[in-house]
Formats: structure tokens, sequence, C-alpha cells
């Protein structure tokens, strides 16, 4: 495993630890406020561009270093998770704001 296999990584683990806790959080606050569908959307785009490159990079051993797309493909799914907690939390908002009327 190479420096930057192991850097790759560590940023994947670190943005996979927080996704899960802001899954949690958005489903606590049963509320879109604060939340940015853009920015849910341009981060999966991300995760999407990450997991192509290593389909197109000649030089990735899919045998060897799986387990970096492995962390790829987890991540996308808590950003997915949290993008359906968006429109659940968009959902009960709109709930929210009829019933106040």
């Amino acid at each position: 495993m190479e420096l930057f296999d192991i850097l790759e990584i560590i940023m994947l683990i670190c943005f996979g630890f927080s996704w899960p806790l802001n899954v949690i959080k958005a489903y606590k606050a049963r509320t879109t406020k604060g939340k940015s569908l853009w920015f849910i959307c341009l981060i999966l785009l991300g995760y999407v561009a990450g997991i192509t490159s290593k389909f197109v990079n000649p030089n990735f051993n899919m045998q060897e270093k799986w387990y970096v797309l492995f962390f790829y493909f987890l991540n996308f799914v808590m950003v997915s998770a949290d993008l359906f907690m968006y429109f659940r939390n968009r959902r009960i908002d709109k709930s929210n704001k009829s019933q106040d009327e």
C-alpha cells in the first residue's frame, strides 16, 4: 500500500464517520432547516467522480486495491441516506406548515 492510498483512505474514513452522524442528526431534527439539497447532490457527484476515476484509471488494480472502492461506495450510501432524510424532512416541514395555517 502506497502513501497516497493511505491518505485517500484516511480522507474517506473521516468523511465516512461524519455522514452517519449527520444522518442521525437529520433524522432527529425532522426539518430541512440548515440543510442544502445542492450540497448533498454535489457530494454525491464527487463520490461518483471518485468511483469512476478508479474504473477509468488503467493503473488501478481492483484485486489489490478493492478496499479504496469499498470506502467510496460506503460513503456514497451514507450520503444517499442523508439525501433520503432531506426529502423525508422536507415532507415533514410541509406537513407542519400546513398544520400551522
